[in-house]
């Protein structure tokens, strides 16, 4: 991303995520293109980075969505992705969630457990609708990647196994209100082997042939999303040996292959900017202090997780190991330790990369602060996609209560 960063601070102040709108679409469509020949659909996980207007940008390349609240599915619909694109997922669906997503007509539900079938199955007897659904199976493929990003392994709360599946379908298949028309699997993120998504992805085919068997037809057949980025120096998978891998393994079904990338289209598109504002020595623990902080960017703490820190300034050989910090009151408040710095002064700039996914989409008010601006870089140009948060905006929900009954006397 080429960018005069210091004209873009001056203009937007720190912290600050900036976007690569051009990098977002040329991801989009070498996924797309690795599936050409096939019926498919890129459906963008929304959850990786929700800002509308890179919602907007992939709508406009074609992309679906894959969502997993309501609020989700709402902004996927305001950024222009047409109903019939959006996969509504998730473990915990309330019933005016799954109301409103039948009433607004997406492509499908995908169901995580034989009670979420129920209530879909009732909430579609009220409306007297047919609700399509598709099934997460769970497979018990270990992704080889962070446990709390691991998902397709019987310890994790998605899905549900291949003989719980079956007999899901079976009963959706007899069901006046439902509509089994696909099947789903993601076994976890960051994934940069081929084998684990491989071998799941020929347990859920095989599923898929027994059920044509009883002539139950699934039509699409979703892969999820997962394919790993490069944070430091993984080796990552190919997307057209991803596509020939998928293509290979569902081999004689007349099915739409959906996928779900998210942190694949966003990661390295996006990075965060945070200004120096002091250093300081605890003995020999030498700490950089930033005005950004883990409510801004929390995969560090949360996960500790790496991303590369680079020091925006003139070179120099007074280089020494620092931990970069934050100001909130918390130990876990760091973007990373013994990172390799040089000498720091006040207002310097540090680039955290490949922050554009599970960014500022995680992004809390944590000890009142307001949440960064959002900044596209699109042919050159800066547009402003999100506003600075101000402590009126944070507040604004408390101000509008009826505070009277504090004014009492007792």
């Amino acid at each position: 991303m080429k960018v005069d960063l210091k004209s873009l601070v001056k203009k937007y102040d720190t912290p600050l995520y900036i976007y690569d709108f051009n990098a977002i679409s040329d991801r989009y469509k070498e996924l797309k293109k690795a599936f050409e020949g096939k019926k498919s659909l890129i459906s963008y996980a929304v959850k990786a980075n929700s800002n509308l207007a890179v919602i907007r940008t992939l709508a406009k390349n074609g992309a679906g969505a894959d969502c997993v609240s309501i609020g989700e599915v709402n902004r996927a619909l305001k950024a222009g992705i047409k109903p019939y694109k959006i996969i509504f997922s998730g473990v915990g669906k309330r019933d005016e969630e799954i109301r409103e997503a039948l009433e607004k007509g997406i492509l499908l539900l995908n169901l995580e457990s034989e009670a979420e079938m129920k209530r879909v199955e009732l909430v579609a007897n009220e409306l007297k609708v047919k609700a399509r659904i598709s099934i997460r199976v769970n497979p018990n493929i270990d992704p080889k990647t962070h446990p709390y990003i691991s998902t397709g392994l019987h310890e994790n709360k998605f899905g549900v196994d291949i003989n719980m599946a079956k007999r899901m379908y079976i009963y959706a298949h007899k069901s006046e209100h439902l509509n089994p028309i696909g099947i789903h699997f993601h076994i976890g993120s960051q994934i940069t082997e081929l084998e684990p998504i491989r071998e799941a992805s020929i347990i859920v085919s095989d599923l898929v042939r027994s059920l044509k068997a009883i002539n139950i037809d699934i039509k699409f057949f979703d892969i999820g999303g997962g394919i790993g980025v490069v944070y430091d120096d993984e080796i990552t998978i190919n997307p057209k040996d991803y596509s020939d891998m998928i293509i290979e393994t569902i081999k004689g079904l007349d099915v739409t292959i959906i996928c779900e990338p998210g942190r694949y289209m966003l990661a390295n598109a996006g990075i965060f900017v945070t200004k120096v504002l002091y250093e300081k020595m605890n003995e020999s623990r030498r700490f950089v202090i930033v005005d950004g902080a883990m409510n801004d960017l929390i995969r560090p703490s949360l996960y500790n997780a790496y991303h590369k820190i680079e020091a925006f300034v003139d070179g120099s050989d007074d280089v020494t190991k620092a931990d970069v910090v934050g100001p909130i009151c918390e130990s876990g408040d760091f973007f990373g330790k013994d990172i390799e710095l040089p000498k720091l002064k006040h207002n310097d700039l540090i680039i955290i990369h490949s922050a554009g996914a599970y960014g500022f989409t995680m992004a809390s008010n944590y000890n009142t602060r307001g949440r960064s601006a959002e900044v596209a870089i699109l042919d050159g140009k800066d547009y402003i996609i999100r506003q600075r948060e101000s402590f009126e905006d944070q507040i604004r929900l408390e101000e509008a209560c009826d505070t009277s009954w504090q004014n009492r006397e007792d």
